[in-house]
Order: C-alpha cells, then sequence, then structure tokens
C-alpha cells in the first residue's frame, strides 16, 4: 500500500475513510503478529501505517466533530 498525501484523503468521502482505516487497522494487527514471530521483512512499514491510521482519524475528525 503506498502513503497517501493528506490533500489526497481529504477529497475522500467518510465512508471511504472509515473503510480505509479498518484495512490500515487489519494490516497493522497482522504486523504485530508477524514482529512477534520475526518473520517481519520491512519493520518501517508498521510505523507508516500507525502515521496513516493518524492521518486518516485528524481528517475524520475534522469532517464529522464528535458530539460533546
Amino acid at each position: 500500500m503506498a502513503k497517501h498525501k493528506a490533500k489526497d484523503l481529504k477529497v475522500k468521502t467518510s465512508d471511504e475513510l472509515k473503510q480505509q482505516l479498518t484495512l490500515l487497522r487489519k494490516e497493522q494487527f497482522n504486523l504485530r503478529f508477524q514482529v512477534t514471530n520475526g518473520q517481519n521483512e520491512n519493520p518501517a512499514r508498521f510505523k507508516h501505517i500507525r502515521r496513516e491510521i493518524a492521518c486518516i482519524k485528524t481528517i475524520l475528525n475534522n469532517i464529522v466533530p464528535t458530539k460533546i
């Protein structure tokens, strides 16, 4: 999966962003198991996924603010 630019993510709908967030979390979950088993070929990928998740969550917060 290639890194997405923030401006590319901002044009997506909230449903698309939520779907992408779900996919990234699944990948992050699988990477955790690879790291513990010593099978991880790309250790930098874990950091990359964390940052993409943070970016998507930030954009979602700006689109749909949480209720107080």
